[in-house]
């Protein structure tokens, strides 16, 4: 399945994040736009982004998960065949 249509599933209401998801989604958007930084950018320019993208990894982790719970729970719904 595509990320697309998880999205639309999780838009629609299908299926739900879950809380801690959530959390990290917004705290890496958060962080990333903020001026406080663990690393800053400006004095460690390579360096600076890597804490950035371990938070945003993190994410990805978490909504991938997110994502094969939902594929498990459509490949075992049953579908109805209108014939």
């Amino acid at each position: 399945m595509t990320w697309w249509k998880f999205f639309q599933a999780v838009r629609r209401g299908e299926h739900k994040i879950g809380g801690m998801t959530w959390f990290t989604g917004i705290a890496a958007l958060i962080y990333t736009v903020s001026p406080i930084d663990l690393i800053p950018e400006l004095v460690f320019p390579i360096v600076g982004l890597v804490d950035d993208f371990g938070l945003w990894g993190v994410t990805l982790m978490l909504l991938s998960r997110e994502k094969s719970a939902w594929e498990a729970s459509v490949g075992t719904s049953p579908h109805v065949v209108d014939v």
